[in-house]
């Protein structure tokens, strides 16, 4: 039986020593694999940014939610950005449910919003098929999720961060030039991710 299955552990000594400091990030980028491998690809896109990366491979939203509390609004970041959403459209720990989705981004949100923390929402990065469990045509479910995504934003006073156009190609995938898998982006990718990131992050803290 899976004793941590949010993996709280996984950043437990991390924070400690952050809220032991009390040296505060800026931004906190909370996902999954997509977030994990940039921080290690790119720490100094975080590093000298005052930026901090809390993505955890093959998480879903509601991983995400449980553990927001601590990977999230007890650091005291100026924002938050969060990315998610494909592996539950991958149905990494269940059935694919487009409610189930929005309703834990929107508790996120809201609970970000409580503690005056300015709320980045990213688009889900386009994938034509997971290599993983092909099959399952998340095309469709990407761009619904996305335009939700950017409804949500709008209707809220939150900043839709779009990651989505920059990066698909005709098919509406991520093609090599990006990726080797079609799902996780290289470092080039993340290069224009972090171009967006930036300008996505200058308009929520401009609104303080």
């Amino acid at each position: 039986m899976e004793q941590d299955w949010a993996t709280l552990n996984r950043y437990r000594e991390e924070n400690k020593i952050i809220l032991q400091s009390s040296i505060w990030p800026e931004v906190v980028f909370i996902g999954d694999s997509i977030t994990e491998a940039w921080a290690n690809l790119h720490p100094n896109f975080f590093d000298t940014n005052n930026y901090l990366g809390r993505g955890i491979g093959g998480q879903t939203t509601p991983q995400m939610l449980i553990r927001f509390t601590a990977d999230v609004l007890d650091l005291n970041p100026k924002a938050v950005a969060i990315l998610a959403g494909t592996n539950d459209i991958a149905e990494n720990t269940g059935i694919y449910s487009f409610k189930i989705i929005t309703d834990n981004i929107q508790a996120m949100a809201y609970l970000a919003e409580k503690k005056n923390i300015k709320v980045i929402l990213s688009s889900v990065l386009p994938v034509h098929d997971y290599p993983w469990r092909p099959g399952l045509k998340p095309i469709s479910k990407i761009e619904e999720l996305n335009a939700w995504l950017q409804n949500f934003a709008e209707e809220n006073g939150y900043v839709y961060l779009n990651y989505y156009d920059s990066l698909r190609d005709d098919s509406k995938g991520l093609p090599k030039k990006f990726s080797e898998d079609g799902v996780h982006p290289n470092s080039t990718a993340y290069r224009i991710m972090e171009t967006l990131a930036i300008e996505a992050i200058k308009k929520a803290l401009s609104n303080q």
